[in-house]
């Protein structure tokens, strides 16, 4: 690890030596005071938490949405569109942001982030008025959906970027804080904005960006300024190419991976997913060789060999995958399960599924700021580590309680996996972006996003995949058994209960009563009695004779959450002590003077390393051309 440093204040905060140069230090000192950084803090705030919130918010939207084009996401060859308005904007955010903060680092973060904002506006714009109805309004929301990820993009990859700029570190992880827990967060209010919304009008879950965005671009344009040192250069097309297209077919292939193919539950074997999944692994390795070839590269690979930036993005990686899965699971629990157990209508579910989902923003919006504050006096490994063994411990409460719980057990636990979250995503991303040369954090802050947005992306792959293995094992003889029981033909049934697990999944998932969806192709439902079509039909049929296949579904996804966060913790405890890559040696002054070591028990000069083999020579090198300007 090239984290060779000289460290002081009693382990707790360090800084690498002999690698500043007089202008450093003058543009150090020169960093803006006064309002200024409050109104970047305020202004990055909304941008994240608008690119966020529009990840999640029309997740909770979707039967509103395809509802309003006349579109039936279930019917066959249709269930593409319904994954590609899920992945299609978790799939652009985590293939562009790193390209787009490099570009940041190139030509200004500020006048990338700006040029994002606005985009994001007017693609919102386009979205709230798609004039088509079926498949043709389906491929005008994928399409502007995209578009409007790349907006979201600009802002996810530079937003960090400025902040990091704009605050000192003795600020940097309050600030840092705050704008994480506003983007995660962001993520957890879409899902109750979304319901609420899309209950009035489809269409305004489109039009709510518009106002916010006018707002915040032209706030942007003539608030923010370049504060931080432009790193020239040419741009990087092969690694850009190979790094694109190598993210890209990865989360294209687990898309498509979830989906039934050739009679099977799930699409894993299909030749073109494999193929995508190899030739996308592939290509990311293309992309690391390039990185260490090129003069100029995207990325400085050499950034990995420092500790604090590899554990914090790994971490964060592993936390994005158990966080998104947990999010999903439990959006269908509530949805097709508690919820209409507990008297509420399919169609109701969507909206009540948010609003019973608050403890854990509330748990993320009170633990968020406080572990950032605190962590800029005491380092972020104690917080992030903590948070995540405390994430662990809600996870596996989660497996542990009834399918049909005590909602105050539920609200408690998921509380503190909203604690959890929150205690390790402000000290985690302030570690990682003072750990990197301001020249890279840009692209430092890009490719932080990428983990993230990757994590999101995987955990759909992942969680769904786990969930619908589960069901396929158990859910067919019991879905079988039930429908006879009311009379269903034999033949129709064991048709039905052999169909892919996805459309059950899926059909909760949209707030579609279940068994409604499955046998409406078959017609049976009206030549049964009333009494039989009503029972099959109700709120209670389905979440009686799912709740055991389904929550050996979920005691598989919580496993594997669990181990996620606990391998996470473990790699955020190997973070080492609080790095801070080039700040001046007045940062160390302004530590506490309780962490401070005083002069005379300071390491001896006897027993310090010689200046000459501190770095081995590979390793200074790399140091050196992460230094410079490019």
């Amino acid at each position: 690890m090239a984290d060779h440093l000289t460290v002081r204040g009693g382990g707790e905060h360090a800084r690498r030596g002999g690698e500043r140069s007089d202008s450093d230090q003058g543009r150090e000192a020169s960093r803006p005071t006064g309002r200024y950084p409050w109104v970047a803090l305020s202004n990055t705030t909304l941008g994240i938490s608008m690119a966020t919130l529009d990840a999640s918010i029309v997740i909770i939207s979707m039967p509103a949405i395809f509802r309003g084009i006349h579109l039936d996401p279930l019917a066959p060859g249709n269930i593409s569109y319904l994954l590609w308005m899920i992945m299609g904007y978790l799939l652009v955010t985590a293939v562009l942001v790193v390209t787009l903060g490099r570009l940041g680092d190139m030509f200004g973060r500020v006048r990338i982030y700006n040029l994002g904002f606005a985009i994001f506006t007017l693609a919102s714009i386009a979205l709230s008025f798609d004039p088509y109805l079926g498949v043709a309004g389906a491929l005008w929301l994928i399409i502007w959906r995209m578009v409007q990820a790349v907006g979201g993009s600009m802002l996810m990859a530079n937003s960090a970027a400025i902040l990091t700029d704009a605050f000192p570190a003795t600020h940097r992880g309050m600030a840092l804080g705050i704008n994480q827990i506003a983007g995660i967060a962001g993520q957890f209010i879409g899902l109750l904005a979304g319901g609420l919304l899309a209950a009035w009008d489809w269409r305004a879950v489109f039009w709510v960006n518009v106002p916010i965005g006018v707002f915040g671009t032209v706030w942007a344009y003539r608030s923010l300024r370049e504060t931080g040192r432009r790193q020239h250069g040419r741009i990087d097309w092969p690694g850009n190419l190979a790094f694109a297209a190598g993210a890209g077919l990865l989360l294209i292939a687990i898309t498509y991976g979830i989906q039934p193919h050739a009679g099977r539950s799930m699409g894993w074997a299909n030749p073109w997913v494999l193929g995508g999944l190899g030739l996308g692994v592939a290509l990311l390795a293309v992309f690391c060789l390039v990185e260490t070839r090129v003069a100029e590269p995207m990325f400085h690979m050499a950034l990995f060999r420092v500790r604090a930036f590899a554990a914090g993005n790994a971490a964060s990686l592993l936390s994005a995958v158990a966080r998104g899965g947990m999010q999903f699971m439990l959006i269908i629990w509530l949805q097709g399960i508690w919820l209409p157990l507990h008297g509420f209508g399919y169609a109701e579910t969507p909206l009540w599924a948010g609003i019973y989902l608050l403890p854990l923003t509330g748990g993320f919006l009170i633990a968020g700021p406080v572990s950032g504050y605190l962590s800029d006096a005491y380092g972020a490994r104690p917080f992030a580590t903590g948070g995540l063994l405390v994430t662990a411990a809600a996870f596996t409460g989660l497996m542990l309680i009834p399918v049909n719980f005590p909602y105050w057990l539920f609200a408690l636990l998921i509380f503190l996996a909203g604690i959890g979250q929150g205690l390790f995503a402000s000290p985690n991303t302030s570690a990682i972006m003072s750990s990197v040369p301001s020249g890279q954090r840009g692209a430092a802050s890009g490719m932080r996003a990428t983990f993230m947005n990757s994590g999101m992306s995987l955990s759909i792959g992942v969680f769904f995949s786990l969930m619908i293995a589960g069901l396929a094992a158990a859910l067919p003889s019991t879905l079988s058994a039930g429908l006879r029981g009311q009379g269903v033909p034999a033949g129709v049934a064991t048709s039905v209960a052999h169909l892919p697990p996805v459309s059950t999944l899926f059909a909760a998932f949209l707030g579609l009563n279940p068994i409604g969806n499955l046998l409406k192709p078959s017609g049976v439902l009206h030549a049964l009695p009333r009494h039989n079509s009503a029972a099959l039909t109700g709120k209670e049929f389905f979440p009686h004779l799912v709740s055991q296949p389904f929550h050996h579904g979920l005691i598989t996804v919580f496993t594997a959450a669990t181990v996620m966060a606990l391998t996470a913790a473990v790699v955020s405890l190997m973070r080492g002590a609080q790095f801070y890559f080039d700040e001046p040696a007045s940062v160390q002054s302004a530590a506490p003077a309780a962490t401070r070591t005083p002069a005379a028990t300071r390491t001896p000069a006897a027993t310090r390393t010689p200046a000459a083999t501190r770095t081995p020579a590979r390793t200074a090198d790399a140091q050196s051309r992460l230094a410079s300007p490019g």
